[in-house]
């Protein structure tokens, strides 16, 4: 079983609060999803797609297992979708339609990336392994997590509400946030859930107590 860690930092100043292990390796599940969308938000800001850019779902990005969109091989749907489905459904056919699409068409080379991106951000115990957090071989720390969520709430300030959507609409059916401290807690302003049975239970919130922020894995 996977031995249980936390951390908990403000976010001004990136501080660390209080720590449980905040170093044990674990599974990132799909808290590995944060680094897909980091990305995917980066290349917003260099101008190298677009919230109304296309995107073809490939054969290989809509078999990918639950919890997903059931996108169809060949559709196309745009990049402010797929970053909804990932942020608030944690789809795994919509992370993986985005990493192969920022990665031409590969989601491997995609994931050397978001392992590349993660030793720039200082996130020295981390190695993703795909776009979703399926079960593959990735790790990551409670201390890691923190240093990634905390740079995309700063670097990325303008993107930050899609973490605080408490539904999103696809189609006919509206999906509800897996992070239910988001529909019970007024403080909890984001972030992402995750989990599988190798990793267990997984979480990164953002609240905002006191006049303070902080962020707590």
């Amino acid at each position: 079983a996977t031995i249980a860690s936390s951390i908990l930092i403000d976010e001004a100043s990136g501080r660390i609060l209080q720590g449980y292990r905040p170093d044990s390796p674990h599974p990132p599940a799909s808290l590995t999803k944060l680094m897909t969308l980091y990305l995917t938000f980066e290349a917003l800001e260099q101008g190298k797609i677009s919230l109304a850019t296309p995107v073809e779902v490939s054969f290989r990005a809509a078999a990918m297992s639950p919890s997903k969109l059931y996108l169809r091989p060949g559709q196309e749907i745009t990049v402010e979708l797929l970053i909804l489905a990932t942020a608030v459904k944690s789809a795994n056919d919509a992370a993986a339609a985005l990493g192969e699409h920022l990665a031409g068409g590969s989601e491997a080379l995609f994931a050397q990336r978001m392992t590349a991106k993660a030793r720039e951000l200082g996130m020295r115990s981390t190695v993703f392994t795909n776009a979703s957090g399926l079960p593959g071989g990735a790790y990551t720390t409670a201390r890691d997590m923190s240093t990634l969520a905390r740079a995309i709430h700063t670097r990325f300030s303008r993107y930050s509400h899609y973490f605080n959507r408490r539904y999103f609409q696809y189609g006919a059916r509206t999906y509800r946030n897996t992070n239910r401290l988001l529909h019970t807690r007024s403080e909890v302003d984001g972030m992402k859930t995750g989990y599988t049975r190798a990793a267990g239970f997984n979480l990164v919130a953002t609240a905002e107590y006191r006049n303070q922020k902080v962020i707590l894995v």
